[in-house]
């Protein structure tokens, strides 16, 4: 076992979480893999039987809706159709899932999220507990999206990202993402021969992300290398390893336990949960651009004070997430903002003395305090 795949084994790895990509279980014509499931399944119990608790993130329902009910472009063609498929295919996959994994001597659990589900602090505390306690009782989560409900405006959009969200709400220890594509590459694999797979990402810089590129090469799931990329970064900035690996073949999980092929993300420190939960959020409430100064306090792990503020986007309430971006437009931090946008904006550029006469009341001490903000 290479030292890369051995974070995520049983002794390493309390709780692990694993996405499986549409492609990898369903055929283009709506069929499952059957036999590949078991495989997966497997290899599941065998991580179960070390002591690990392993939750699914499964993609599919789309796609199995769309065969059972004979509409076309695999469901996708119109969030109606995409409504009605997933109404129609989640059954079919939980009862998949169940049935293959009580033949290992497992019970499965279906939870469906929404993005609001973890978006909203109070829901979010109430997801994490459940799956929690349903991990600490051996039971295997299977995961999705609530496609049934989700608009197009509030909605994951991809499974990368809920699992490294759910592996957040879940205090999981690592994140592997069984993709149509082995890792991440230094250029796009299918159109250059000679791209390099790069085995591990100690900090995702900006370089590292412009590897991403936008597709899937199934054409079958929602998410490509860049949802692939924005996922490591919730799970890296709340400490958890994640894996880009292959799910082509049988034995996926074991065949990376012996090889260590893939792409591995490696976490950042031990942050908060309310940090984690801040930083790891798909959603804000607009955004606040500072200068060079304050960009450098941010840097330090001072608040946010209004004087260093130049500009205020969007409008949202006291106590909305928001974006903290510096001069050259990269976001720094993301914080609950103290203020309304409105007030806000009264005091771009201020000094903390001039606030009172200027609001009218007793101002707060910093825009975004220290304490509830997440360097991004």
């Amino acid at each position: 076992m290479t030292d890369e795949a051995n974070r995520f084994s049983p002794p390493a790895c309390r709780r692990l979480i694993v996405k499986v990509g549409s492609a990898l279980l369903v055929s283009p014509d709506g069929e499952v893999h059957s036999e590949w499931v078991e495989t997966l399944v497997a290899d599941i119990a065998g991580r179960a039987q070390a002591g690990q608790q392993v939750a699914i993130v499964s993609s599919g329902a789309i796609a199995l809706g769309a065969r059972r009910l004979g509409l076309p472009g695999g469901g996708r063609n119109s969030l109606e159709d995409a409504q009605a498929s997933a109404a129609t295919g989640q059954i079919a996959l939980a009862h998949m899932w169940a049935d293959l994994l009580s033949q290992r001597g497992m019970t499965a659990a279906q939870v469906l999220v929404t993005l609001d589900d973890l978006e909203d602090r109070r829901r979010y505390l109430n997801a994490s507990a459940t799956l929690s306690r349903l991990l600490g009782l051996g039971v295997i989560p299977i995961i999705n999206e609530n496609d049934t409900v989700a608009t197009e405006r509030i909605r994951f959009g991809d499974n990368d990202r809920l699992a490294a969200r759910v592996g957040q709400a879940a205090d999981a220890d690592g994140v592997i993402l069984l993709s149509d594509i082995d890792g991440l590459y230094d250029s796009n694999p299918q159109s250059n021969p000679d791209a390099t797979l790069i085995p591990v990402v100690p900090n995702i810089t900006w370089e590292i992300e412009s590897m991403a590129d936008t597709k899937s090469s199934s054409g079958m799931g929602s998410g490509g290398m860049v949802s692939k990329i924005e996922a490591a970064k919730i799970a890296t900035m709340a400490g958890m390893d994640l894996a880009i690996i292959s799910g082509h073949g049988p034995h996926a999980l074991a065949r990376f336990t012996h090889t260590g092929h893939g792409t591995v993300f490696l976490g950042e420190g031990s942050p908060s949960a309310r940090e984690a939960w801040i930083a790891g959020g798909l959603t804000s409430g607009g955004t606040i651009r500072v200068d060079e100064g304050a960009a450098k306090a941010l840097k330090s792990g001072n608040s946010l004070l209004a004087a260093g503020v130049t500009s205020v986007e969007g409008n949202f309430h006291r106590g909305d997430i928001v974006d903290i971006v510096g001069p050259d437009g990269r976001r720094i931090a993301r914080g609950l903002c103290e203020y309304d946008s409105s007030a806000a904006r009264l005091i771009i550029g201020r000094r903390s003395e001039e606030l009172a006469s200027i609001l009218g009341h007793a101002p707060r001490s910093a825009l975004v305090h220290r304490n509830h903000m997440a360097r991004v």
